[in-house]
Parts: C-alpha cells; sequence; structure tokens
C-alpha cells in the first residue's frame, strides 16, 4: 500500500473516530439519554399494562409497542461506552460494571430482549389480547434479565 493510501486511510479514521466521539456526547449525556430511553420505555410499557388490565384500546397498544420496539432497536448500546459506568444524568447511573466488561452476556440479554421488542410490535399489531398478554409477559422476562444482570437496585 502506497504511504498516500495509509495516510488517508489513518486520518479518515481519525476522523471517523472524532466524529463518533462528538455524537455520542460527553458520559453524562450518554447516562442522561439512555436514562431517559429506558424511562420512556418503562413508561410504555405501563401504557400496555393499563390496556391489558383496564379497558383495551389497540392504538394505545401499538402506539406504546411501536415506541418500545424502536427505541430497543436504536443502536443505544453505543450510550455505553468507557466512563460511563459511573456518575451522573438525571441520576446516578444504576448501570453495573459488568455492562462494560461482559460483552457477551450483554449480546444474551439484548439480542432476546430486541426480538421480544419487535414481535410486541407484531402482536400488538395484530390485536388479539390474548396473545398481547401472553407477548408483554416475555417481553418483561427480556427485560427482568437485564434487570438483573446488570443493574444495581436502588
Amino acid at each position: 500500500m502506497k504511504l498516500k493510501n495509509v495516510v488517508i486511510a489513518a486520518l479518515v479514521a481519525a476522523l471517523s473516530t472524532a466524529a463518533l466521539a462528538q455524537s455520542i456526547g460527553k458520559p453524562e449525556d450518554q447516562i442522561r439519554w439512555r436514562q431517559s430511553a429506558y424511562l420512556t420505555m418503562a413508561w410504555n410499557m405501563g401504557r400496555i399494562k393499563a390496556n391489558i388490565d383496564g379497558t383495551y384500546n389497540k392504538d394505545q397498544v401499538i402506539q406504546a409497542a411501536n415506541v418500545i420496539q424502536a427505541i430497543a432497536n436504536s443502536g443505544m448500546g453505543i450510550l455505553f461506552q468507557p466512563g460511563t459506568d459511573k456518575g451522573k444524568g438525571w441520576k446516578e447511573t444504576r448501570v453495573k460494571g459488568e455492562m462494560f466488561s461482559d460483552r457477551e452476556g450483554v449480546g444474551k440479554v439484548a439480542k432476546p430482549y430486541m426480538e421480544a421488542a419487535n414481535e410486541m410490535a407484531r402482536v400488538a399489531a395484530a390485536g388479539d389480547l390474548g396473545a398481547i398478554k401472553t407477548q408483554f409477559g416475555k417481553l418483561g422476562e427480556t427485560c427482568k434479565g437485564c434487570h438483573d444482570k446488570f443493574r444495581k437496585d436502588e
């Protein structure tokens, strides 16, 4: 490879790294953004539960399931950069250090969560309340799997 090509490749890599760092923000921004995303998902889980336990409104369930699916598939994992295992966003982070050292374990809980979120959106769109209840339980279990392993208690 010519020296010119090596220099260009190194420059592109450096600029890409700088752009990535800028796009994911400071550690406190990353913590705040992921806390916001999790809070939004929790609110939407509550919306689904309220519809399951109360008066069922298909449109509300679909909306909530679509929000959960969108966040689950948003690439939010990039907000778990080194240095964000401690610190404050809206409040102190509750992420355990294992989230940063056990990448294989993270994958084992993240993939089923994404699959369950995608299925929740699909089932919600179909509108069968029994199937929604079943899938909501499965989705909740995938949330719990991550909480048990990677989130500190308050």
